[in-house]
């Protein structure tokens, strides 16, 4: 059985993250929290955090024993850089990014305890309810692959004309053609 947990934009580089995400691989999930306790790195409070929602999902959930779990993966990625810029000498500024980092956490079993089975028995889906008689549609649609040229099908009196492929070449017809306004000016040819 395996819980997942995941924590995003974290305002820290996912480099100093990462020093403290591979201390704790594949340490079971108490020994890793002691571990960040008495780690002096700043990104150990949110890593702690993580572990401690996973260990609270596994528990509630899932209902697992606390001291049955180990961490299995933990992976740190980048999140989104926030770009702001700092003045510098003869009117010049120079860029600092601001990064962020999202960390996901799969915690595991030590020991295979059987719930998921019993999990798996108690959600299983309901029994089917009478099926019911399909209704015929009043209007049927001819369906294929490829749209046709100026299709035109009638239904109960209304014209549908299919507006797809009117323009040259068999594009779409580009709104407001001619030679005059903004059209006229992108797509004109230019000599040289």
């Amino acid at each position: 059985m395996e819980v997942k947990a995941k924590i995003k934009f974290i305002r820290m580089s996912p480099t100093k993250m990462r020093l403290v995400a591979n201390l704790i691989k594949k340490l079971p999930a108490a020994k890793a929290l002691d571990q960040l306790q008495f780690i002096n790195k700043l990104a150990a409070r949110p890593v702690a955090k993580l572990i401690k929602s996973a260990m609270a999902n596994a528990e509630h959930n899932f209902e697992l024993a606390k001291d049955n779990l180990f961490i299995k993966e933990i992976t740190v990625g980048d999140g989104p850089t926030l770009k702001r810029w700092l003045p510098r000498a003869h009117g010049r500024a120079t860029p600092i990014r601001k990064r962020t980092s999202h960390v996901n956490l799969v915690l595991a079993e030590i020991k295979a305890s059987g719930k998921m089975a019993a999990k798996k028995q108690s959600l299983a889906a309901p029994v089917k309810l009478e099926a019911r008689p399909k209704q015929e549609s009043a209007v049927k649609i001819k369906e294929s692959a490829k749209p046709e040229k100026n299709v035109e099908t009638k239904e109960e009196g209304k014209v549908i004309v299919d507006p797809r492929m009117e323009g040259r070449g068999g594009h779409a017809k580009i709104e407001g053609g001619g030679s005059k306004g903004f059209v006229g000016k992108m797509f004109r040819r230019k000599s040289g």
